[in-house]
């Protein structure tokens, strides 16, 4: 997993409420094993529409297929974002395209932890933080700096934001690591423990 220490990136506009997982990544497209290929099928039914033969080609109006927004790193959306099933794919969807942080009023608690653990920085905005961001975006190239390190996101016009990002979840994201990584970091502290362990409870280990 790539880490996350500072990202300088553009802005995205999607202030919507709502958007659930079936919505990130439609059922219908994880349809192949593995985490590859998700990233081109992040919110297909918004991305895309059917032409008379059946065709699937990019739908123009939406944010996402439009310059600047296709190299977007930061995505601001409204309230109950990742609501719905616990399908992992949305937030593998949502990294492989290239965003690496969603601002949103709130998130679904499993897409939440979802995020962490896959490399995707969720953040809390106030809804009127969110619109000021979401209009800036829609009216010229709005760019962000999220500073993990110093727990900070911020503007070129001197706007900024704390990040309250909790403690595991953020090493596991600076260290670009999972929840097993971060854990396999304390190898030699595990191994000592179940030496002693070993002598203290020799039954357990029968």
């Amino acid at each position: 997993m790539e880490t996350f220490v500072r990202v300088t990136g553009i802005v995205a506009p999607l202030l919507r409420d709502n958007i659930d997982t079936d919505v990130l990544i439609p059922s219908r497209e994880m349809t192949q094993p593995g985490k590859a290929g998700y990233g081109e099928k992040l919110m297909a039914g918004w991305r895309y529409v059917q032409d008379a033969d059946g065709r699937r080609r990019e739908n123009p109006d939406f944010v996402l297929n439009r310059a600047p927004f296709r190299q977007a790193c930061f995505l601001v959306s409204g309230a109950n974002f990742g609501s719905g099933s616990s399908r992992e794919q949305a937030v593998w969807a949502l990294r492989q395209f290239g965003i690496r942080a969603v601002f949103a009023a709130s998130f679904g608690a499993i897409f939440k932890n979802n995020c962490y653990r896959n490399g995707v920085l969720p953040v809390v905005l106030p809804r009127s933080d969110l619109e000021s961001l979401a209009a800036a975006a829609e009216t010229g190239v709005l760019v962000m700096t999220v500073d993990l390190e110093a727990e900070r996101a911020s503007l070129a016009d001197g706007r900024a934001w704390p990040l309250a990002v909790p403690a595991n979840e953020r090493s596991m994201l600076l260290a670009g690591l999972d929840a097993i990584g971060l854990t396999l970091r304390l190898q030699e502290r595990i191994t000592d423990f179940q030496a002693a362990d070993r002598v203290r409870r020799p039954w357990i280990w029968r």
